[in-house]
């Protein structure tokens, strides 16, 4: 399974921690190209299209092998996945109507967030973005279970329950019909070392929950279909940038060279830990 590829690859990197260079994941490769025909091919392919598909693949070998176990007599947990533990946060839309005003809210899971970014912003300014009232009206109205009717409503998306790890995705990535492609936005968006999200429930649990930075994914180059990753990884207190086989640090000064706009990349998925 791919799982047992990557764990495979933690355990080699483990045991061998006082080796020197670089370990070439080439079996967990080799399975990702044999599920999944989308990284068969030579092109550049999304750094944050690849963390879906790892995390649910994951969770789904995992409950797999539950199931069998379970099968097999043996009781296997039917808890959640480390992936969902470590991940996993609940939005609930929740939908007013303006006749009547009653609330509706539905709940929905997510392992990251993705969120629209605007140039010369913040990742503080697009999540209170994300969260801001929308209206539904004329042909987008909603249907009201106490009105039973179609109505004019104020829809917004809230946080319920806060992930251990919040993985940010910034939308760098938009298709123009003019050119019929998706092109790069290479904004400035500031993102913050520590992170406080306003933008929960009223009853959330541990709504002031503070986040650090530990993780940053960067995009280097003009599109979606060419550049190169690098990533940005907080280890002990020191940064350090993987830059394929070359592993540097980097002063905390340094990273807003990332925050977009400048040759140097930009700043496309953020991992928070919550502290």
């Amino acid at each position: 399974t791919l799982f047992s590829a990557l764990r495979s690859l933690y355990i080699h990197i483990s045991q061998n921690a006082a080796d020197k260079g670089t370990v070439a994941p080439r079996a967990f490769i080799d399975k990702l190209k044999e599920l999944n025909e989308a990284f068969r091919n030579t092109m550049h392919q999304d750094a944050h299209e690849f963390l879906n598909y790892l995390l649910n693949r994951i969770v789904e070998e995992i409950e797999e092998e539950k199931k069998n176990l379970h099968a097999n007599g043996n009781g296997g947990d039917n808890g959640s996945t480390f992936i969902h533990q470590i991940f996993e946060g609940i939005l609930t839309s929740e939908t007013r109507c303006l006749t009547c005003e009653k609330v509706s809210a539905r709940d929905e899971s997510f392992l990251d967030l993705s969120i629209d970014i605007e140039a010369n912003s913040s990742v503080t300014a697009c999540l209170r973005q994300f969260s801001a009232s929308e209206m539904l009206c004329q042909r987008n109205k909603f249907f009201c279970d106490g009105c039973c009717d179609y109505q004019e409503a104020e829809k917004r998306m809230k946080i319920k329950r806060l992930p251990n790890v919040l993985a940010l995705h910034l939308k760098r990535f938009k298709y123009q019909e003019e050119v019929q492609k998706y092109i790069k936005l290479a904004y400035r968006v500031a993102f913050p070392f520590e992170l406080r999200l306003f933008n929960t429930v009223d009853d959330a649990e541990n709504p002031d929950r503070m986040y650090e930075l530990f993780a940053i994914v960067v995009h280097i180059g003009s599109g979606p279909n060419h550049g190169h990753y690098v990533s940005i990884i907080k280890t002990m207190g020191i940064w350090l940038i993987f830059d394929d086989e070359t592993v540097d640090t980097i002063k905390e000064n340094d990273i807003h060279r990332y925050f977009g706009e400048s040759n140097a990349g930009s700043a496309y998925v953020l991992y928070y830990q919550a502290v």
